[in-house]
């Protein structure tokens, strides 16, 4: 087990802690983690990070075991994020609770094209009165990123909750194998889903978001897409423009996981009206020659290919710290929650990624980290759109 780490407000009780472990037992795995994160008095929600390995029932069973009743959301990872540094094969949870905050939780089922269905049947856990009364609120969203166009969801969410409510989260991982990622919701597991916790809180909560990405080459336009599928860019084959433009290594033009590892450090960027957006491409078809992302891409717009480095990406996770620490207005951080892309994982390599997860607990002087590496972001704070792809999103919590 690692060291817990745990931060608490001492003039108002309130508080959040992390605890984390690595056993293989998955019972055990879950049991340690829970247990080391309920260091306060009054817990009002778990969260849970972790691998797809493990046996995900026998993992919920022991954090039960450590937690009983406490309402608790999570998801499978493409890694694990905690102050300790990253992690990919062991358990993350982080509980919070003390007076002054007011916690809601749901789920969802998004199988069969029910994407805004869901998003919005989990936002109506904001219906309750004793969320509704508080200053500072937010919905945490922890979705299956494979299902299909995850900006339905955030759509259906915007509709039950509004412009009032900030929307914050990731898509579940699955250690990049695309096969299939799982959703948690008091106790049990969850596929195809979408999980979400309404948070309410006498403090501020701040939201930051930041991507480290750069263009290149010559924009192109969309000429065919269906959702998040895009068949023909500039009307050649999409797939064969975007090995040939990129210079794709020879495995990447036959082996989908290949592909796979070479398209998480070459996004595409879209021009959309409030502003410029990352879409993950996230799989190749080689017999019609198109390729996947985890969003919409609209047919008649502009795209270009994207590249970073790590001095760009680390760059970005500074500023995203930076914009979710602003709202809390000097006050201290309990902690930061950060959902980050698996994409910006690949970029920074090893070191790189110990690097960028320093520089977060950096920025939450002394407060608590955790988070996880996703296949996609969740940040609405103004407008109607709210879904990022190879970002950093922060959640700061005071």
């Amino acid at each position: 087990m690692i060291p817990v780490d745990t931060h608490q407000n001492p003039a108002v009780g309130r508080w959040l802690a992390v605890g984390q472990a690595g056993h293989a037992d998955a019972r055990q795995a879950g049991k340690t983690a829970a247990a080391g994160a309920l260091t306060g008095e009054d817990p009002k929600l778990l969260v849970v990070f972790c691998a797809e390995s493990y046996d995900l029932p026998e993992l919920l069973a022991g954090i039960r075991e450590a937690a009983g009743d406490v309402p608790m959301i999570g998801c499978s990872t493409a890694g694990e994020i905690s102050a300790a540094g990253p992690g990919d094969a062991g358990v993350v949870v982080a509980a919070l609770g003390g007076p002054g905050f007011e916690i809601a939780t749901a789920a969802a089922d998004a199988a069969n094209g029910r994407l805004r269905e869901a998003g919005a049947e989990v936002a109506a856990c904001f219906e309750e009165t004793a969320l509704a009364g508080k200053s500072h609120r937010v919905l945490l969203l922890l979705t299956d990123g494979l299902v299909g166009d995850q900006t339905e969801i955030v759509r259906g969410a915007y509709r039950v909750v509004g412009a009032e409510v900030p929307l914050v989260g990731g898509c579940a991982g699955d250690g990049l194998r695309m096969a299939g990622t799982a959703q948690f919701h008091d106790g049990r597991v969850l596929r195809h889903s979408v999980v979400a916790a309404a948070i309410a809180s006498d403090a501020p909560l701040g939201i930051g978001v930041s991507h480290g990405w750069r263009r290149v080459g010559d924009p192109m336009v969309v000429t065919r897409s269906e959702g998040n599928r895009v068949h023909a860019l500039d009307d050649a084959p999409a797939l064969d423009v975007y090995l040939d433009r990129l210079g794709a290594p020879p495995a990447a033009r036959h082996d989908p996981q290949a592909f796979t590892l070479f398209a998480l450090t070459h996004p595409l960027g879209l021009s959309r009206r409030s502003g410029e957006e990352v879409r993950f491409v996230a799989g190749a078809d080689f017999a019609d020659r198109s390729i996947q992302c985890i969003a919409q891409v609209p047919q008649g717009g502009l795209t270009w290919f994207m590249e970073g480095d790590e001095r760009s990406v680390l760059e970005a996770t500074d500023g995203a710290c930076c914009d979710a620490l602003e709202p809390l207005e000097g006050r201290p951080p309990l902690g930061l929650v950060a959902f980050d892309c698996i994409a910006r994982r690949g970029v920074l390599g090893e070191e790189g990624v110990q690097a960028e997860v320093d520089r977060i607990g950096e920025q939450a002087d002394g407060a608590v980290v955790a988070g996880f590496y996703t296949y996609g972001e969740i940040a609405r704070t103004h407008g109607m759109a709210g879904f990022h792809n190879q970002t950093l999103v922060v959640l700061a919590l005071s």
